[in-house]
Order: structure tokens, then C-alpha cells, then sequence
């Protein structure tokens, strides 16, 4: 059976992609290992993170990048060009696997040049794609953009200028890392992101598999809901929205046409009978004072038990996300049996069938997101999770992948 270290920038006790694939990996009989620039969880057998000097290089590394991407348009989200990271291909859990999984591992955890240097030991790599940025010259979602089909000149990310030769560069140092070498293999948890790398001009070459995400069902799974209303001591009558992400502000929530949804929702639905429940962070609470409705504001949730009670509270989880691969909160959502109305975008339509478990609105339409909170109440939809995000079937795929990689590196 392979060993198999996975990279990842942070580790975090609410969830994240490499703890949970650690956990999914031992269960299944897997030598697995994380490695983290960050955790917010204690070092221990097979999870170890980095120390001061490489935390030290992160912030000036990020505080450059700053810099150097100072005028982006910050409606357009995140764009990462990473000036330099840590080695870790001398690191002895790298060099005692067989396979190395990269997560995210941006943010001033490694550059480009890291990268090559772990392709270099000759083990297979392989990319788990979370967003686009290893398909692309840098941005992490492209939006409306198709550039990265070609060479990612002329980025809409950037005003006219020196600057926006960045995307342009990224794209010429990937292409030349991803041509070098032939142990890269790239993983993408929605059919959306494959068929994006699949047109990529950086990728339409390389090895793409989809994999969806993979989910502890011990943790995400139904609960009585009027114990769990009393837990967050929310009335058993109450119609319970939830709304939340890492930054709920984050221009690919799409937090400004919940806002609308919810203004027009306030015109069809008495105040005091809605509970907006929401988790996250935000850079701006005011933000909240124009919501119609009661407003439960959780913060930043730091356990995934609290993440599971508050799906169970709620009676529709809404995900207005405009660029998304395969959320975690809408497969959290599912597993807990709380339908998920959210826009037909991305990968989201891989977890919710529409007027099944949840509702896909109309692309950046508040009128049909607020059509459909009111269809999914009205029609006491359930949410569940499609067979295809099955934990078993997923893990097969995982082992069947590593066989075959193990196979053709020998």
C-alpha cells in the first residue's frame, strides 16, 4: 500500500480538505501524512507543521505579493503570484512517501519553484484542484474570463499596465513546470473543474481525474431539530435560514444578491416568523443592519459538532455563491437533510438537484433565490446527498488512483 503526505498551508480543527482525506486514508488502511505551513490543531503522529523561520518567510512573502498585486480589482476576487515559499522536498515525511498530494499550499507556503523542486524527486504528484489557480495565470476563480484557454494576456483582473503582465507570467511558469515533467496528475472534485482544466491550455494534456470531496458522516448527519433549536436557543417555531462561509463577505459569496433575495423574501414572509442564522467572518457588520428578519450571528465557528448543530437547526441552507468548485458547506448542509437553494453555477449543481434537496436559481437572480427559499419551505424539501459523493464510491476512486500511479511510476 502506498505512503502518501499531503500539503496543505493550514490545518484546522472545523474541517479542512487534508485532515479529512488523513482521516479517510488511515480508516481505509492508507500510510498517511499532512503537512501544514499552519495548524490550528496540536502536531502529532503523521500531522506536523512548519516552525518561526518558514512563518516568518510566509508573511514577508504575502506582504510583497501585497505589493505587486496592489491594484487588482478586488470585485474580481483573489489573485496569488508566489514569490517564494519553503523547500520541503528534504522534509522526511516527503521523502518517505511514495505519493505527494498538493492542497493549498499558496499564501507564502510554496512557490512555483517548490513545486518543481518535489516534482523533481520523480514521485508521483498529485494536484487537488480547490479552485482554479493551478489551471489559470493566477486568479482563483476566472468569472466571465476564458483567457486561461490561451495564455492569460490581457488580464480583466488588472488595470491596463506593467502589472498586467502578471497573469501573463504566472501562466508561462506553470506552463513551463507542467511540461517538464510528467509525474503531475491533477485531481478536481467537480465535474465543472475538470471539464475548466480539461479546455485549460496548461492542463488539456495532463492527467485530470474527478474525485469529489470526501465527508465524515459520523460528524454531518441528521439530529433532532428542536433539541438542536434549543441548543442555540432559537424558538421551535421559528423558519430557520442559514447563510455562511470562511468570509461571508468574499466577492464569490454572492452576499449582495442574498441581501436582495432576502429584502424581496421580507415582503412575503412576516418578519417575526424568520431566523436568519449566520456563521462566518465579515469585514463590515453593518451590513446586517438592513436584513428584514431576526439575525443569529454565530462568528466564526471553530468545531465542526457546532457546524453540524447549526445545519440541523436550520430548515434551508442558501449558497449564493457565483464562483464555487465543490463546496463543503453545501455537502455539510445535505448530510445534516437541510435542502440547499443556490445558484446553478460551478460545481454546485453536482450536489443539488434541483426541487430534490434544494433549488438552483437562476444565475445572479435575487428574484428566483428568494423563489426558491419560498418553494423549498413551502414544499418541505429534504436535503440528502447525490450517490455520486457516496463516501465508498469516492474512496475507491482515491485507491484505484493510487494503484495505478504506483503501477506506472515503478
Amino acid at each position: 500500500m502506498s505512503k502518501v503526505v499531503q500539503l496543505q498551508y493550514k490545518m484546522s480543527a472545523s474541517g479542512d480538505f487534508a485532515r479529512r482525506l488523513h482521516e479517510a486514508y488511515v480508516s481505509a488502511g492508507i500510510c498517511s501524512s499532512v503537512l501544514s505551513l499552519y495548524s490550528d490543531i496540536p502536531s502529532g503522529k503523521n500531522l506536523a507543521s512548519l516552525g518561526t523561520i518558514q512563518h516568518l518567510k510566509s508573511r514577508l512573502n504575502n506582504h510583497l505579493q501585497a505589493i505587486y498585486t496592489g491594484k487588482i480589482k478586488k470585485e474580481r476576487g483573489l489573485f496569488s503570484y508566489p514569490l517564494f515559499g519553503t523547500d520541503v522536498s528534504q522534509v522526511s515525511s516527503v521523502q518517505n512517501a511514495d505519493i505527494i498530494i498538493l492542497h493549498w499550499v499558496l499564501h507564502g507556503f510554496m512557490s512555483i519553484k517548490n513545486i518543481r523542486q518535489l516534482a523533481k524527486t520523480g514521485k508521483p504528484i498529485i494536484i487537488i484542484m480547490h479552485d482554479m489557480w493551478s489551471i489559470t495565470g493566477g486568479c482563483h476563480y476566472s468569472g466571465d474570463c476564458t483567457n486561461y484557454t490561451s495564455d492569460c494576456s490581457e488580464c480583466p483582473m488588472f488595470e491596463s499596465g506593467d502589472k498586467r503582465k502578471l497573469a501573463a507570467s504566472g501562466f508561462k511558469l506553470k506552463r513551463k513546470l507542467y511540461s517538464d515533467f510528467e509525474n503531475l496528475h491533477f485531481i478536481s472534485p467537480s465535474s465543472w473543474l475538470a471539464e475548466c482544466a480539461n479546455q485549460s491550455a496548461l492542463t488539456k494534456d495532463k492527467p485530470i481525474y474527478h474525485i469529489p470531496n470526501l465527508l465524515n458522516h459520523d460528524i454531518y448527519k441528521p439530529h433532532n431539530k428542536q433539541l438542536s433549536r434549543e441548543i442555540l436557543n432559537i424558538e421551535p417555531k421559528q423558519i430557520v435560514l442559514a447563510f455562511g462561509a470562511v468570509a461571508i463577505d468574499s466577492p464569490y459569496k454572492g452576499w449582495t444578491y442574498l441581501m436582495k433575495a432576502l429584502e424581496l423574501l421580507g415582503d412575503r414572509i412576516s418578519s417575526d416568523d424568520v431566523t436568519l442564522l449566520i456563521f462566518g467572518g465579515t469585514s463590515d457588520s453593518t451590513q446586517l443592519d438592513n436584513i428584514p428578519f431576526n439575525i443569529k450571528n454565530m462568528g466564526r465557528v471553530m468545531s465542526e459538532v457546532e457546524m453540524s448543530i447549526i445545519y440541523n437547526t436550520s430548515d434551508v441552507f442558501i449558497a449564493p455563491s457565483l464562483n464555487d468548485n465543490l463546496p463543503y458547506t453545501i455537502f455539510e448542509s445535505l448530510a445534516c437533510a437541510t435542502p440547499v437553494v443556490a445558484f446553478d453555477t460551478g460545481g454546485i449543481p453536482d450536489m443539488v438537484i434541483h426541487k430534490k434537496n434544494g433549488y438552483l436559481a437562476k444565475y445572479k437572480d435575487s428574484e428566483d433565490l428568494a423563489n426558491g427559499i419560498l418553494y423549498t419551505i413551502q414544499n418541505n424539501l429534504k436535503g440528502f446527498v447525490p450517490s455520486d459523493l457516496d463516501h465508498d464510491k469516492v474512496m475507491k476512486q482515491h485507491l484505484r488512483l493510487f494503484d495505478n500511479l504506483e503501477k506506472t511510476s515503478k
